[in-house]
């Protein structure tokens, strides 16, 4: 630990050396490291540390959904072309958003095949 009364050595930030004796300039590479104000070094992104932050997210919206169906669990009566049942509206929202998340997922799949078989041309 240093004391307030010692001077820290200058430290060279810059990616241009002090002048040499012959009187011209040289750039030295410099390796570039991302410090936090605090000194710490701080980590790189990674495809790994992004699907984590998306599982957390993910399992936080499953639980504000469960919380939404439990608290919906009336019985509503249902007509589909010729078919008539009854469901909690909760389950129903639910059934609601998987079946628009599989037509999601319908039209995009096609749209990668076509855009994989216009790069094989």
């Amino acid at each position: 630990m240093t004391s307030h009364a010692e001077s820290p050595e200058p430290e060279h930030t810059g990616d241009i050396a002090p002048s040499s004796p012959t009187g011209h300039e040289t750039i030295e590479p410099t390796e570039r490291k991302s410090v936090e104000p605090t000194g710490r070094k701080t980590v790189a992104k990674t495809r790994t540390g992004q699907t984590w932050i998306g599982l957390i997210v993910a399992a936080l919206i499953g639980i504000v959904v469960l919380i939404f169906i439990l608290q919906n669990l009336e019985e509503q009566r249902v007509d589909l072309f010729f078919w008539d049942f009854s469901l909690p509206v909760g389950i129903m929202v639910l059934l609601s958003v998987i079946a628009g998340a599989l037509v999601m997922a319908l039209v995009g799949g096609m749209r990668i095949f076509q855009l994989r078989r216009a790069a094989k041309r």
